[in-house]
C-alpha cells in the first residue's frame, strides 16, 4: 500500500503530542488526527479517521483497519513530510 503522510500541525511535546495531517492513497487525500505518546512503554501512536473518511475508503475498496495500521506505522517510523520550519527533533526522541 503506497500511503504518503503529511503532517499539518503538531501540538505538544516529546511526552505527548496531538497530530493533524493528511494521508494520500492513490491520489485520494484523507484527513486524520493522531495522538503520539513517548517515554514509559516506548513510542506509541493512535491514529483516527472520521466516519466519512472510513466510508469513503470502503467505497474505494480499501480495508480501513489496514489503512490505519499503515498510517500509524508511517508515523512511528518517521515516514512523513512536515510543514516548513518544523523539525522532527522538536517532537521525536533520538
Amino acid at each position: 500500500m503506497d500511503l504518503q503522510v503529511h503532517i499539518n500541525n503538531i501540538h505538544g511535546s516529546q511526552m505527548a503530542a496531538k497530530i493533524n495531517g493528511v494521508c494520500t492513497l492513490n491520489d485520494h487525500e484523507f484527513h486524520f488526527t493522531a495522538i503520539a505518546f513517548g517515554r514509559i512503554g516506548g513510542q506509541n501512536v493512535g491514529a483516527k479517521l472520521s466516519k466519512n473518511t472510513e466510508t469513503e475508503l470502503e467505497k474505494l475498496g480499501y480495508d480501513v483497519e489496514e489503512v490505519i495500521m499503515t498510517l500509524q506505522q508511517n508515523l512511528l517510523q518517521g515516514d512523513l513530510t512536515l510543514p516548513e520550519g518544523l523539525k522532527k527533533d522538536s517532537f521525536v526522541d533520538d
